[in-house]
């Protein structure tokens, strides 16, 4: 998506090209509309190295707020980088309720990171996370956990080399060691497989508990009614 600010013709994008994003504050995934474009003077005039444009959410009409790279500056237009920083972004939500407490605390802190751009600090309190839960688990529960973190990697057909960050943050690594290095991507992946190893692990086994209790007080309460008619 090429956007261009002309000196002539003003915001321009390629093919006026509409893009999508989860909005911050509906939490929709809708397509984004220009709302409010720095000008061609005033970007020539100060030419700084990012420039900041102003979105409409198309489903809530809530203003989003992005960050562009400037590529060129020529003597008629302004070309910007695709590629872009949000500077709100939604909140990741995730059903804490099954999780150990410790697990859940250090895991709400991982989301908040993420949510922030904070990626390796993300991948810190990933780590953290995983600890705490590791540490409320047997063997069994342990090599489940690992099969499931596999299963995930398969599943979504990730290579070794993109994987292999994401296994160690998640196991290997050490609390005394050195994390590796995430970028936005690898951030992503180990959001995703996170989340699936700790409802694999807790949130499935613990609806799937409530779900047959409640069940059976059903059952005991058909059954006594029964009885006294």
């Amino acid at each position: 998506m090429a956007i261009i600010i002309g000196k002539e013709t003003g915001f321009k994008s390629e093919a006026n090209e509409k893009f999508g994003l989860k909005c911050p504050y509906c939490d929709i995934y809708a397509y984004m509309s220009p709302q409010s474009v720095p000008s061609f003077d005033n970007l020539t005039q100060t030419r700084p190295k990012h420039a900041g444009l102003v979105y409409e959410c198309d489903a809530c009409r809530a203003p989003v707020f992005l960050r562009f790279a400037v590529q060129t500056y020529a003597e008629d237009k302004i070309e910007l980088s695709p590629n872009f920083t949000e500077l709100e972004r939604p909140k990741e939500r995730f059903n804490f309720s099954y999780l150990p407490e410790q697990t859940g605390l250090l895991f709400r802190e991982a989301l908040s990171c993420y949510s922030n751009n904070n990626f390796n600090a993300f991948a810190s309190m990933c780590r953290r996370s995983s600890a705490a839960a590791l540490l409320v688990m047997d063997e069994t529960e342990k090599l489940k956990a690992f099969d499931e973190l596999l299963a995930a990697q398969k599943i979504a057909n990730i290579d070794d080399e993109t994987f292999g960050p994401i296994k160690d943050i998640i196991f290997s690594a050490g609390e005394g060691d050195d994390l590796p290095i995430v970028n936005r991507a690898q951030a992503g992946i180990l959001l995703e497989v996170l989340k699936d190893m700790f409802y694999q692990c807790f949130v499935r086994p613990g609806k799937l508990n409530r779900a047959i209790k409640v069940r059976q007080v059903f059952s005991q309460d058909d059954d006594q009614i029964q009885s006294s008619a």
